[in-house]
């Protein structure tokens, strides 16, 4: 459900990062430090705990979607959920969409 939805919404197809993420996209980033790489648009990855869900831009964009989101948590660019049905599915596809849009913008 998850990585159908992330490949209808970046249009392209799923490859694995290391042996548990599953990446859409490609993105090059570079830090004011100099720092720089190439990394997904967005991923999926479904841990022991949570199903972790990458989303590359952040969250500070996003905090009105994340007020209706439901029953989640966040790291930098993780989106922790237990469970699908504790979020609004709806909710979750404008976050994901909207993440990668910002990504592909830069």
């Amino acid at each position: 459900m998850i990585l159908d939805l992330m490949q209808k919404i970046t249009q392209v197809t799923p490859k694995m990062w290391g042996d548990s993420i599953v990446g859409f996209g490609n993105y090059h980033y570079k830090y004011e430090s100099g720092r720089e790489g190439d990394w997904f648009l967005t991923g999926f990855s479904p841990r022991k705990q949570n199903l972790t869900l990458y989303l590359m831009s952040g969250f500070d964009l996003h905090q009105e979607l994340l007020e209706k989101l439901g029953k989640y948590k966040t790291g930098k660019g993780c989106l922790y959920i237990k469970k699908i049905a504790d979020v609004d599915f709806t909710v979750l596809t404008e976050l994901i969409k909207k993440s990668v849009e910002s990504l592909t913008k830069k």
